[in-house]
């Protein structure tokens, strides 16, 4: 196999043969929280309208964050505070199978309208991009392609920055020894593919390597193998990006900490070498306490000081460390000229026990306020379903918020 220096070379040529010149957990059984068939059914009539209206070339030259000396000036640190706080489209173009296959329907310009409006100012895609039509050389089917870029012009349609990523995608990013080499190989050919379709966008469109890189089912401290390797993802995907020019060559670029875990991202995180100056920025996630955010058969039900049940409340993890954990990540990074993504929060809702939307509300109004106060930028993962156990925001179909008070708990504390 070929050296990633190699193989980044040899993947701008595969790339413009294969596609001509136009140019929580992550394990999805768990809700989809923050986690290859047929391509995605073609886009509805209103995300055709859209498309034909407005051309990607025209979208990304649009308003003065297109100007390249504008672009230079801008440190990543700079952007984040224009970031606002921050929406995810999960369980979308991530779900394995088609964008259709876990349950939301197609991604629609009415939909990321709504998100607008409500008052989010950026938008996350996590994407699964092994959709190949030649599976051996992982060159991604064009019309695979093709949705991704509707999608991200309808965030940019709406003015959002957008954050796209390669996401869970099937478990083969593995931080181990035996799988770094191909890991590399791929990660590379998959990069300079996805980073030439959009090289023409401007600086609104942020690329994000990888999606909670762990050894599958190894929650624990990583070893020193697999921060190691997952450091070194982080580096060839910026030298593949790098590599493709154009305004790839300063395009702000996102890299994650270990299992975007803020203790290993702060103890093991090594930032890779980058050509160009003040254009990278940390990704990190936050869920704790796990029983109160995610573990639906907990009975930790109520957080933070307004709890009135010591036994429905964990003894940790409220607003002190809540507060802590983010002033990590400030100290760490953001004092050091390296903006901090806050990719995913949030807390599945519980119908059945009395009075916990109140507590789920505060915890999310809570993560949002510490966040920005942080310089942080606060994306909330909303895996689109709305009934228990859930997270969705919005009516996927019809753009219509379906808990409006926990919307504004977070958007509110934006403004």
């Amino acid at each position: 196999m070929k050296t990633p220096t190699l193989l980044i070379a040899l993947t701008l040529t595969l790339v413009c043969t294969a596609c001509g010149s136009s140019g929580g957990t992550s394990n999805p059984a768990n809700n989809g929280f923050s986690s290859s068939a047929e391509p995605a059914a073609s886009a509805s009539s209103e995300s055709s309208t859209v498309a034909s209206s407005e051309s990607a070339s025209s979208i990304a030259s649009s308003d003065d964050s297109s100007s390249s000396d504008a672009n230079a000036s801008l440190t990543s640190v700079a952007l984040t505070q224009k970031m606002g706080a921050g929406w995810n489209l999960g369980n979308t173009l991530e779900a394995i199978g088609s964008e259709t296959a876990w349950g939301n329907p197609e991604a629609s310009q009415k939909l990321i309208n709504a998100v607008k409006a409500a008052g989010f100012d950026t938008i996350r895609l996590p994407v699964a991009w092994s959709r190949f039509s030649d599976e051996a050389n992982f060159i991604i089917e064009p019309n695979w392609m093709d949705r991704v870029e509707e999608v991200v012009n309808y965030a940019l349609n709406a003015d959002m920055y957008v954050l796209l990523n390669i996401h869970w995608d099937g478990g083969w990013m593995q931080p181990t020894y035996a799988e770094q080499e191909y890991v590399n190989e791929r990660l590379a050919i998959m990069w300079a593919q996805i980073a030439n379709r959009f090289n023409d966008y401007d600086k609104r469109l942020l690329f994000a390597g990888t999606n909670e890189v762990l050894v599958e089912g190894d929650y624990g401290t990583p070893t020193e193998e697999y921060y190691t390797v997952q450091n070194g993802f982080n580096q060839v995907f910026v030298d593949t990006v790098r590599a493709t020019g154009g305004n790839n060559a300063s395009r702000f670029l996102v890299v994650q900490g270990f299992n975007t875990n803020i203790d290993h991202t702060v103890n093991f995180a090594v930032m890779p070498t980058d050509p160009t100056h003040d254009k990278l920025l940390m990704e990190v996630h936050y869920y704790d306490p796990f029983n109160f955010t995610l573990n639906e058969d907990s009975t930790i039900t109520q957080w933070g000081s307004t709890a009135t049940d010591p036994a429905k409340a964990e003894s940790w993890a409220h607003e002190d460390f809540l507060n802590a954990q983010m002033q990590k990540m400030q100290d760490k990074f953001v004092a050091n000229g390296i903006g901090v993504i806050l990719g995913e929060y949030g807390a599945i809702r519980r119908e059945q026990i009395t009075g916990h939307e109140a507590y789920r509300i505060e915890w999310n109004k809570a993560v949002t306020e510490s966040a920005l106060a942080h310089q942080i930028v606060p994306v909330y993962w909303d895996n689109g379903v709305t009934g228990n156990h859930s997270m969705g925001l919005f009516n996927r179909a019809t753009g219509e918020q379906v808990y409006p008070e926990l919307i504004e708990a977070i958007t509110n504390a934006a403004e």
